[in-house]
């Protein structure tokens, strides 16, 4: 009578059979929290992005960027941010527009000028992070209802109108446009304000508002856009 030799599987097969769990637990787990890939290919550069900014009067200076740091050490606000300013600085570079401008950074900049004084190149990283601002707005990619690119947006519609700005009336249309329920924890300020005069009712303009768009017309030519 011949004994039957047992079957054996492979050790990668005993491996997988015992871990299946652990894989099948780890699947659902990126599906629910929705992973994304953080490494940057070749084909996610924009080309020319990195060479359109160094164009723009103020921006020539990031070719010499030598990646020190110095830019995000000093900024106050880079722990908060996605991107620290110095992979901005990187980044627009390199031709990642879409990660430039769909970051938090370039709003979180609160324009110290920190990074511009600090740099041992030289590089004006606050003037190219603004220009990195104007670019989201032109493209209509920045965070929707989020108050900095809003304000922005409304800021220079008023001025190329009536050549400045009312307050009261640039206030309303920001929580219009983002929170209006956050008008109500600032109700009593906004009264205070009216009653010393520092906001007025009355839309203000200047006599010769045409000069000013004019004005911004020539700088938009200069930079071509």
């Amino acid at each position: 009578m011949t004994t039957p030799t047992p079957t054996t599987q492979p050790p990668e097969a005993s491996i997988s059979a015992r871990h299946a769990p652990r894989i099948q637990a780890a699947v659902e787990t990126a599906q629910v929290i929705k992973i994304q890939r953080t490494i940057k290919f070749e084909s996610d550069r924009v080309r020319g992005f990195g060479r359109d900014v160094m164009s723009v009067p103020g921006c020539e200076q990031l070719e010499s960027c030598i990646q020190c740091g110095t830019c995000s050490g000093v900024c106050p606000l880079s722990i908060y941010m996605d991107y620290t300013p110095r992979q901005v600085m990187a980044l627009t570079r390199s031709d990642f527009k879409n990660e430039v401008l769909r970051s938090h950074t370039i709003w979180l900049c609160a324009s110290c000028y920190a990074c511009t004084v600090e740099c041992p190149k030289q590089i004006r990283v606050t003037d190219i992070m603004y220009e990195l601002k104007q670019r989201a707005i032109a493209e209509g990619i920045y965070p929707k209802r989020f108050p900095i690119p809003v304000l922005a947006r409304e800021f220079t519609e008023m001025v190329m109108k009536h050549g400045r700005i009312t307050e009261m009336l640039l206030v309303m249309r920001l929580f219009l446009k983002t929170s209006w329920l956050a008008a109500f924890g600032n109700w009593r300020m906004g009264i205070d304000l009216l009653k010393t005069g520092r906001l007025s009712l009355v839309t203000e303009r200047i006599r010769q508002k045409g000069e000013i768009s004019r004005m911004m017309d020539a700088v938009d030519r200069r930079k071509g856009s």
